[in-house]
């Protein structure tokens, strides 16, 4: 069952002046603090649907950010982004556009899943980037509307508080 995770209204204040970043960082550092930093079979429910959607979305763009979808997919989120309803989720938060665009790269990751994720030296960790360059042209698209995809995470967010947090006065 999924904890109740409760959110001040005054830091969710201070975090909205700061950002979209900042705003969407109260809700998942909280989630992380709630499930030990980590995804794990037991602390999956700890957290529902939207929550998870939520954290899926840090985990994206962290990892997509720092080395593309090859690394996102070699440091075990592949199936907690493809095999999971996330796109669907996006797509609902309003980011249709996004939400297409990792419905692109699960195409990627379906066919290739089981050499993507098997474990690797370094060296064959970075000779997936070239064995895997139909993820490129999809990671610079994401890298260039980050931004407009974080801040419609957040206005959709900011609408429906209920769904990601109790909100503490």
């Amino acid at each position: 069952m999924a904890a109740t995770i409760e959110v001040s209204d005054s830091v969710l204040k201070e975090a909205a002046v700061l950002g979209m970043d900042e705003f969407i960082s109260v809700f998942t550092d909280k989630y992380l603090e709630v499930i030990g930093g980590e995804l794990k079979a037991e602390t999956m429910e700890l957290l529902n649907g939207s929550q998870h959607s939520l954290l899926a979305y840090y985990f994206f763009r962290k990892e997509v950010m720092e080395g593309g979808f090859v690394q996102l997919i070699q440091n075990g989120y592949g199936g907690y982004i493809f095999d999971n309803p996330f796109a669907k989720a996006m797509r609902i938060f309003g980011a249709e556009e996004f939400s297409k665009l990792v419905y692109k790269a699960k195409k990627i990751y379906d066919a290739n899943k089981e050499d993507l994720e098997k474990e690797r030296t370094e060296d064959d960790f970075m000779a997936m980037y070239e064995q895997y360059e139909g993820f490129d042209d999809l990671e610079e698209e994401f890298l260039n509307t980050e931004e407009e995809i974080s801040a419609v995470i957040a206005e959709y967010l900011d609408k429906h508080l209920e769904e990601f947090a109790k909100i503490i006065k």
